[in-house]
């Protein structure tokens, strides 16, 4: 048996060699022949082998990138370009002289047992390419200038839109529901116009967008309803692959809020859903900041709110005017960094409307909480505090001279909310000479001279003398 295993040794070693010689692609001659072109004549089977086997794996690695370059430009047919990008990949020398904007032609010599493949060029005639028409010479880079408007007027030119387009353009539909790309799942439609590019929203979206109105609209007071309107509010907040919804919820919001300024539960649940779309991290909200501040505005400062009087309704407006304030303050500090002149312009509006006395109190209240949250300390003690006294003298006061039961509510609102202003400065408050709970009859007199006299007793009465000497260094700032 061992004799037999023997004599089956010997060949079995040299089947193998067999098959490991047939496993090969690269014709060992042509690596003799360039290693003959360069002077090597000696070069042994082993390394002929070794030098084969390397020039395939590279080969190979080349024509696995270039499939890779193919693949990514969408193409079935590898070309030139894909091979010269795979050699700069792999730090190779690319190959030049080759280009691949014409179909390559080749051609087949033979030499003996072997076969030589080369491209065929196309044989010109000299007279006939000297004699070609030569190709027109291309224009110099030039440029112009333009005025799209000149001190806010347009100037009539060629560039510009001439009166009767202008004219047409303001006949079209603006405002809420006029772009169909925002109103179409709103159910408004506006045949005057249509968008150069439809914006396709699946099926399950559709879906799930009119469940989250059917849920938020529904005012019915049961149970189950609550609970589905409370998990809609929670999907939204959390949902990631909502994206596509957002110019439609947006547009929404703004719908409903202005066509429903007297329902105080639509307008409620609006604000619910803006913020649930504030609290949702995955959504890029920043090219709607502004768009969703119109609808909150409008919450906190519109004139009339709701439909019904009486102190519970009340109760109800300026609580929606507070969830109102506490948004705008969410989307000034969210979105500052990106929209430079967003909490500038919301509280520039806000301190607009806190020293108009044509306003309701209401409008006040809801002022007043939109410069705490939109501004912060700062506007507290830059911009509230030095125009309280005013305030007081010629809005106030009069209103505090009111004896009905619904301006007493108001005025005690409004000066709640400049309490809570007020008390915003403690934390600012620093170590000063004195002892809490004791304000001297100077610091009484020094705020009531700057706040006014109503402002300052409540202020007085608290009897924070940290706060006190912060009040007076606001008074002296400039």
């Amino acid at each position: 048996m061992a004799a037999a295993r023997d004599a089956r040794g010997p060949a079995q070693d040299v089947n193998k060699n067999a098959a490991n010689e047939q496993r090969l692609l690269w014709n060992q001659e042509n690596v003799r022949d360039v290693a003959e072109s360069v002077g090597i004549s000696a070069l042994s089977d082993e390394a002929l082998r070794t030098v084969s086997q390397d020039v395939e794996y590279r080969i190979g690695q080349v024509l696995v990138e270039s499939l890779r370059f193919m693949r990514l430009a969408k193409r079935t047919t590898m070309t030139v370009q894909d091979v010269s990008q795979a050699l700069r990949v792999l730090d190779v020398e690319p190959l030049y002289g080759y280009d691949s904007s014409r179909p390559l032609k080749y051609g087949e010599a033979n030499l003996g047992s072997q076969a030589l493949f080369y491209i065929e060029d196309e044989e010109m005639e000299f007279e006939k390419l000297i004699n070609f028409s030569l190709p027109k010479i291309p224009r110099d880079a030039t440029f112009t200038r333009h005025w799209l408007a000149v001190e806010g007027v347009q100037p009539a030119s060629t560039s510009n839109p001439t009166t009767a387009e202008l004219r047409s353009q303001d006949l079209l539909p603006k405002g809420l529901g006029a772009n169909p790309a925002l109103a179409a799942l709103s159910g408004q439609d506006n045949p005057n116009f249509k968008p150069a590019v439809k914006h396709v929203v699946s099926q399950e979206l559709v879906l799930y967008f009119e469940k989250i109105q059917a849920a938020l609209m529904d005012e019915s007071p049961d149970v189950e309803v609550q609970r589905l309107r409370e998990a809609a509010l929670e999907s939204v907040s959390s949902e990631p692959s909502i994206h596509q919804l957002v110019p439609y919820f947006v547009n929404f919001i703004s719908t409903q809020v202005t066509h429903h300024l007297d329902d105080i539960f639509v307008l409620r649940q609006m604000m619910e859903l803006t913020n649930a779309l504030i609290e949702n991290d995955q959504l890029f909200l920043a090219p709607y900041a502004s768009p969703l501040c119109a609808p909150v505005l409008t919450c906190m400062l519109g004139r009339k709110i709701g439909s019904d009087n009486g102190a519970a309704a009340l109760k109800e407006q300026y609580q929606l005017r507070e969830l109102a304030a506490s948004l705008v303050g969410h989307l000034a500090r969210k979105y500052s960094d990106t929209n430079k002149i967003l909490r500038p312009k919301l509280v520039r509006t806000c301190l607009k409307n806190f020293l108009n006395p044509s306003m309701p109190p209401s409008v006040w209240f809801g002022a007043i909480h939109g410069l705490i949250s939109a501004g912060g300390v700062d506007v507290v003690k830059i911009l509230l505090l030095r125009n309280l006294k005013e305030f007081e003298t010629t809005m106030l006061a009069p209103l505090q001279q009111k004896t009905d039961m619904l301006s007493v509510h108001e005025s005690r609102a409004v000066l709640g909310a400049i309490m809570k202003a007020i008390h915003l400065l403690e934390a600012e408050g620093t170590a000063a000479e004195g002892m809490n709970g004791y304000s001297s009859e100077n610091e009484a007199s020094q705020i009531k001279a700057f706040v006014g006299d109503i402002i300052g007793d409540r202020i007085v009465q608290l009897g924070n003398h940290k706060l006190n000497q912060t009040i007076l260094d606001a008074n002296n700032f400039y």
